[in-house]
């Protein structure tokens, strides 16, 4: 029976990818993803983008322009949230010659956008379920995820690249199973194809992934398959949108909280927002044609500003990700097994120099700063081990951290009970337009159809059509791999010592790696500031993050707090949460510098680093004692 049952899984999986070739070339657009040409418009963007001068709008600067926007004289867009999905949104409209502002309550990508799985992919699972139910709308869901994550790498090479997958196979079946699988995944891709997934024997995974595990409970290793898919820095991602929105025109303004929204008095259309800004205390109202909700988990909260009774349409779901040490994986290789022995995906992929291990999907609360329970990092932790020949222990959990997935319910369905992997957009308030749900990988596209319901909406009247799927964010015209050689050839990092002398020391290849891959072609003001302002010293041993990029950060990134930083900018609280709680006084100092705090104005910053580490379930237990790891 099972062996019927398999053969005919097998029999599924060629079928489709016997049609999926003909069902690719109608769903493909004919243009190359590879060609940068373009009209004028984007070209003229583009310039502006990419100009080596060109620096983002001060804050201050922006906070004029918001409450500038009165009602005679209105923004075009409003947008409310500034994670992925509300940056997409700023960065579309303004690119299609609109008026646009955002507002973010806390940081650009401080919620969902910043505690992702760090993947850019196509959806191999969801792939799967098209085949065995006949769905076409899911594989066309998987074509347009897999065009969207070539466009995403393009658009932000610096951020972004090509990640291997092993996918281990305990019997001849899941060779085979996988393999076709895979190779209809590489299909489904076509161009869009980042590189095509092989078989590999036993002895070849193990040297490729040495802590894989050849021999496990009752079962031994009879090769893995390797596929690909992207992988991302989410949150230098995330503040780069908001930064290329912002220099092509957008006001961004960060820790900026929508406190009411206003609507016209006789039509009842929402056409406004009061604002506070949580740095300088001041309130102010602007105005705009029409509001986008994008507030990721708290678009509710938003749409509950209009009608307290309103249906909810989130249903929150808690991912938890684990970070360890880099000898877990090797560089270059992840490891995804598809199916643990309760039916959930667990991954470890080498992340930044250091092994992130996931993932959880369970209902929660939705709150501010979500915390991984320690039975979730327990799971993650049992369910890895099962595939290593390396001991697993708890004390090696640098960091671990909760992000909410905002799984959508359409209002406007009839079925209101069926959740949603896909994104939803609607507008069940006049003037307010929201889309939540949907993924990283898709941000392009969902924002695209926020934009275009916002202008059937305002009946807006765009000077060109969408041109995000054809442009680079900040940092990365112009960037290629070898850029760090430059930075390391024409710099050097000027540090000061204990005692306050300045003293020269390398732009190392691991730094300049770091800086490149971190700001793109930007890197030479981070390196410059480094050189030129004694800022050249590591803020935490064993990570190549600088002095000078609070610096930079504070200047051009709208960075406004030490969690801002240790976060957002750099990713030290997700790599190594103990290291980040050392570091954030030296950062702290520097932020003080740029943004003139005075010492109670630190010292409730260090509180708040402080409490915001907490949320990160890192091991109190390693630590060294007479050289000993006990």
């Amino acid at each position: 029976m099972a062996t019927g049952i398999r053969l005919r899984r097998l029999a599924a999986i060629a079928t489709a990818t016997a049609t999926a070739a003909t069902a690719w070339t109608s769903l493909s657009p004919a243009v190359s993803s590879n060609d940068r040409s373009g009209p004028p418009a984007l070209e003229s963007i583009r310039r502006k983008i990419s100009d080596p001068s060109a620096v983002v709008p001060p804050r201050a600067v922006q906070g004029e322009t918001l409450a500038g926007a009165s009602s005679a004289d209105p923004l075009d867009i409003l947008v409310i949230g500034g994670g992925a999905t509300g940056c997409g949104v700023a960065l579309d409209a303004v690119t299609r010659g609109f008026r646009v502002g955002l507002v973010e309550r806390e940081d650009f990508s401080s919620g969902t956008s910043s505690r992702s799985t760090k993947l850019i992919h196509g959806g191999v699972r969801y792939l799967e379920k098209a085949v065995f139910n006949l769905d076409y709308g899911q594989l066309k869901l998987v074509f347009h995820a897999l065009e969207e994550r070539k466009q995403v790498i393009e658009n932000a090479p610096h951020l972004c690249h090509a990640l291997p997958c092993m996918t281990p196979c305990f019997n001849w079946f899941e060779v085979v199973y996988y393999w076709a699988g895979l190779k209809m995944y590489d299909l489904v891709a076509g161009r869009h194809l980042l590189h095509l997934s092989r078989y590999y024997s036993s002895e070849e995974s193990v040297e490729l992934f040495p802590t894989l595990a050849r021999k496990g409970k009752d079962r031994v290793l009879k090769g893995t398959v390797v596929y690909y898919d992207g992988q991302m820095n989410d949150s230098r991602l995330n503040v780069g949108l908001a930064c290329t929105a912002a220099l092509a025109g957008a006001a961004v303004l960060n820790h900026a909280e929508v406190i009411s929204l206003l609507k016209d008095e006789t039509s009842g259309r929402v056409i406004g927002a009061r604002i506070r800004d949580n740095i300088s205390g001041k309130e102010f109202d602007t105005f705009a044609k029409v509001i986008v909700n994008a507030a990721g988990p708290f678009c509710d909260s938003v749409r509950k500003m209009v009608n307290e009774d309103v249906q909810p349409m989130i249903s929150p779901s808690s991912g938890v990700h684990i970070v360890l040490p880099d000898y877990y994986s090797p560089e270059g290789m992840g490891l995804i097994v598809p199916k643990t022995k309760d039916g959930r995906v667990v991954f470890m992929l080498p992340w930044l120099g250091r092994t992130v291990a996931g993932t959880t999907d369970s209902n929660t609360a939705i709150t501010m700063l979500p915390e991984p329970h320690e039975d979730e990092i327990q799971f993650i932790l049992d369910a890895i081990c099962d595939y290593l020949n390396v001991k697993v222990r708890r004390m090696d959990v640098l960091s671990a951290w909760s992000g909410i997935r905002p799984l959508a319910m359409d209002p406007s369905a009839k079925n209101t009970e069926s959740i949603s992997r896909d994104h939803v957009v609607c507008e069940d308030f006049p003037g307010l337009v929201t889309i939540t749900g949907g993924k990283w990988t898709t941000y392009r596209s969902m924002a695209e159809d926020a934009v275009d319901a916002t202008i059937r909406s305002g009946k807006l009247k765009p000077t060109t059509e969408c041109l995000t799927n054809n442009l680079r964010l900040a940092g990365g015209e112009g960037w290629d791999p070898a850029h760090f050689t430059v930075l390391a050839q024409q710099y050097v990092r000027m540090k000061r010592s204990y005692g306050g002398k300045v003293v020269p020391g390398a732009m190392d290849t691991a730094t300049a790696k770091h800086l490149s891959h971190a700001y793109g072609t930007r890197a030479d003001r981070v390196a410059a500031i480094a050189q030129d302002e004694g800022l050249g010293k590591r803020l935490a041993h064993g990570y190549p993050f600088l002095e000078a990029e609070v610096a930079y950060c504070a200047r051009y990134e709208y960075c406004e707090s030490a969690v801002d930083f240790i976060a957002r900018r750099s990713r030290l609280a997700f790599l190594d949460t103990d290291a980040a709680g050392r570091a954030v006084p030296r950062v702290i100092e520097i932020l003080a510098a740029e943004h003139n705090w005075d010492k109670s104005k630190k010292k409730e910053e260090l509180e708040k680093a402080r409490r915001f580490l907490e949320t990160f379930k890192s091991s109190k237990n390693a630590q060294f004692h007479d050289g000993k790891h006990n």
